[in-house]
């Protein structure tokens, strides 16, 4: 249950073409602990969230764009978009 044990696997999972796809196709944050698990990773919740609220948000071109001009298109399925007319 830490940052370290949480970089061991994600680390793996980058050398491991398998364990990547399998870590892609999980549906969900409980998937993914529970694929860290099978691993022999000891891995929670908060490290996971912790570890995500940390990460940079990248956007393409094309998003900044939408950004920048107001538009209202989002590509994510956990944000609040709205428009500015």
């Amino acid at each position: 249950m830490s940052d370290t044990q949480l970089s061991a696997f994600l680390e793996a999972a980058q050398k491991d073409a398998g364990l990547q796809e399998k870590l892609k196709s999980a549906a969900d944050l409980d998937a993914a602990i529970a694929l860290a698990k099978e691993s022999g990773f000891d891995i929670s919740e908060a490290d996971w969230l912790r570890y995500q609220a940390k990460q940079p948000l990248k956007l393409s071109e094309e998003e900044l764009e939408g950004v920048a001009g107001g538009g209202a298109t989002c590509h994510y399925s956990n944000c609040a978009c709205v428009s500015v007319d």
